[in-house]
């Protein structure tokens, strides 16, 4: 499995105002969990958004680099960005052993253009996009690809006809179906149904408006 780089350093000090100055000075806060705990790190704001912009999608294992020599492997587990300006906030990283199995979740990546498509008229819809897996850190695969091209109209695609790497296992119900390939009679029907909700007056629910959650330091 690729493998990437990225400096860090610990950081002792938490809270919105500790976040403002560290991403004024080149810096985005970030946590790495490692079961149960968690320690405040610090990375460069420029190798975290070159990271995520040339692996979007794609499981990649992390080299997390200290200032003093030590290194830790880790993974992305997730990230936040302003919805406003686009700007990354902050990142969360948890640790791994390549001696123990994890569970991560992959993109599926649908490849080639379905008979039922060219030949039938139907209309290609992913159903799954994600697939849960498990298997050692360094055996993830960066996404699964399914070739969709013999795919005729009325047929699906399920998860267990999946093909995985040796070591991989996936987690996933065999019976959900990933991709099917509509008939142009169930396209009209599905049509219909739309039009019909469409035309039934809106029922607007009251309740107390969601909060968004605090932004973490």
């Amino acid at each position: 499995m690729e493998r990437y780089t990225i400096h860090c350093e610990p950081r002792s000090e938490t809270g919105k105002g500790h976040a403002r100055s560290l991403r004024r000075s080149g810096y985005i806060p970030a946590v790495l969990y490692r079961a149960g705990r968690s320690t405040p790190i610090k990375v460069r704001r420029e190798e975290m958004v070159k990271f995520i912009n040339s692996t979007m999608g794609e499981q990649v294992m992390i080299s997390l680099r200290f200032a003093d020599g030590g290194e830790k492997l880790a993974l992305l587990k997730d990230y936040q960005v302003d919805p406003v300006k686009g700007q990354l906030l902050h990142t969360d990283f948890y640790e791994v052993s390549l001696k123990e199995k994890v569970r991560v979740t992959i993109s599926i990546v649908l490849k080639g253009e379905p008979e039922g498509v060219k030949k039938e008229g139907g209309v290609l819809q992913q159903v799954l996009t994600e697939l849960e897996v498990e298997c050692l850190p360094d055996k993830i695969p960066p996404h699964i690809e399914i070739d969709v091209s013999g795919l005729k109209a009325g047929e699906s695609i399920h998860v267990s006809d999946i093909q995985v790497p040796e070591g991989v296992r996936i987690t996933e119900d065999p019976e959900e179906v990933v991709a099917t390939v509509t008939t142009p009679t169930e396209e009209a029907v599905t049509e219909e149904e739309v039009e019909e909700e469409m035309a039934e007056p809106e029922v607007v629910k009251k309740g107390k408006k969601e909060e968004a959650p605090p932004e973490e330091g």
